[in-house]
């Protein structure tokens, strides 16, 4: 059975960091174009950062580009979300997701149902709240 699982999410003061993680099963994480999506109370879904099966290419939502980085170690199934400067809008239950069809841009694009109807593999999702 294909699995993702969060963990890393927490509750931190703005101008905070926190490191993310999504952890492989089932899966050879390979050749899986990996997102980190986020979802607040009363918004729609939306991507935040994608990396190629390679993790030669990344993508960034423009609200967290100069702040975020993704990257991936393959040998350990594990994809990381390392998150700077944190800011209250940041709040939201983060999600990783997996497809082998996608690439990084495309992936990043998807938004609401869209995304949850055309990416294979979700994991539960971590909650990260950024409050004083």
């Amino acid at each position: 059975q294909k699995q993702l699982v969060e963990s890393g999410g927490g509750l931190v003061q703005p101008g905070g960091s926190l490191r993310l993680s999504c952890a492989a099963s089932g899966l050879t994480l390979d050749y899986y174009t990996i997102g980190w999506f986020r979802q607040a109370p009363g918004k729609e879904r939306e991507g935040v950062s994608c990396i190629s099966f390679t993790g030669g290419n990344t993508d960034y939502a423009d609200s967290v580009k100069g702040r975020f980085t993704i990257s991936r170690d393959n040998a350990k199934k594990t994809v990381y979300l390392q998150m700077n400067s944190l800011k209250a809008e940041d709040t939201a239950v983060y999600y990783c997701a997996a497809d082998t069809r996608w690439v990084v841009h495309s992936m990043c694009l998807m938004t609401g149902t869209v995304a949850t109807r055309n990416i294979e593999v979700w994991g539960q999702g971590t909650l990260v709240t950024v409050s004083s």
